[in-house]
This record gives C-alpha cells, structure tokens and sequence, in this order.
C-alpha cells in the first residue's frame, strides 16, 4: 500500500469521527486503567456494566485495595476470567500505593511492571488517558492492519511498528481507536462489512464480501 492511500484512508476515518475515543466508560487514568486490564478477551460491553456497579463504590487504588480479591469478586464476576483479574486488580493496586503515590504512572517501564498490564494496555493507558502517540495493537487492529494492507506484519509488535511509522504523522494520535471501531463494526473477522465500508476502493484485501442478498 503506498503513502497516498493511507492518507486518504485516515482522512476518510477522521471525516466520519473526527474525536475518537475508547468505549470504555471511565473519568479517571485509574478507572481507565482497571477497565484495560479487565477487558481483556471480555467485551466493553460486560466491562461496562460490571464498572457501573464497581465505580460507585470503589473507584481509587486505596478503595479497591480495601475489598480485597474476595470483596472485588461480586463486582467483576460476569467477565471471564474474573479470579485472575481480581488477583491482578488487587496487587495493582497495592503497587500503585507503595510505589507511586496511589497515582498511575505515566511511564511504559512502570506500567508493564504492574500485574495484568502487558504492552498493549500500557499503549491504551498512555494514548487516551495521557494523550502520547500509542497504538495498542489487539485482535481488530492486527487483523484491519494486514487485511487492508495498511500495515502488514507477522505479530502484533510489528504491525505496531509499521503503524507508528507508516500511519501519517497527522493521524497517529487517533489511528489506534480508528482502527479498531473499524474491525469491531466494519472489518469483522468472519464476514467483513466490504460493500458497507468507507475505504473498501482503497483496501488491498483481494477476497471483498459482497453485500448479501435478503431474498435468499
């Protein structure tokens, strides 16, 4: 794909949302920060709704920390792998207390050193919650990256990679949500949207669904 249809892909991305941001609900880096690491192969949906009843209640590290997993438990237990999370949510917390003042840090070292916070997560945290240039690379970006041909690489460090360079200076902030409201509505992964999508003139993909016929 060359520099000129990528422009033209984030332009047209940027013209229909031109202030993207993550769905999930949070007012806080650190409420951000337990809706990231909860999410994890569960949807914004359920995370959402299990935050609704969380945030309310506990809403700071101190907060949290003092439920403890088993207090924590009945707030996140419709999002799978609820055990490991509360574990992770838990001693996060405690860390955040002892080592950084009860505040999120704003470094990837400090935020990758934290239970449940692998690459991607710290990406999410410093892009929307800190406003720095990350793209957080999950299964609907790795799949829009090399299905387009926008940036196409074998795992997902280095199509973060090959974004961060090939993405337009302009549009690198936002890439990161662009990208992924398109694989989460448009670019599905069984049965892309192709005949409803704003850039299919300009996607590289070579197998383009055709839009389905209703008589049948």
């Amino acid at each position: 794909m060359n520099a000129a249809k990528r422009q033209e892909i984030f332009t047209r991305f940027r013209s229909a949302n031109p202030h993207p941001t993550t769905e999930l609900a949070y007012t806080t880096p650190f409420e951000l920060l337990i809706a990231v690491i909860l999410s994890a192969q569960a949807t914004d949906v359920s995370v959402n709704k299990a935050m609704r009843r969380l945030f309310p209640v506990a809403n700071t590290p101190a907060k949290i920390h003092a439920l403890g997993e088993e207090g924590l438990i009945p707030y996140i237990q419709t999002i799978g792998l609820y055990r490991t999370k509360a574990r992770n949510v838990i001693e996060t917390c405690r860390l955040l207390l002892a080592q950084h003042n009860g505040e999120v840090p704003r470094q990837r070292e400090q935020l990758q050193a934290l239970p449940g916070v692998g690459r991607k997560t710290a990406n999410v945290i410093l892009n929307t919650a800190f406003g720095e240039v990350a793209i957080a690379v999950d299964t609907h970006i790795f799949r829009v990256s090399n299905r387009t041909g926008i940036a196409p690489g074998k795992n997902v460090e280095e199509v973060e990679q090959k974004l961060l360079k090939l993405v337009p200076p302009e549009f690198r902030m936002d890439a990161h949500h662009w990208l992924i409201l398109h694989g989460r509505y448009t670019c599905t992964a069984r049965s892309p949207q192709c005949w409803n999508c704003m850039i299919a003139d300009l996607c590289e993909y070579p197998f383009k669904t055709p839009k389905p016929d209703k008589g049948v």
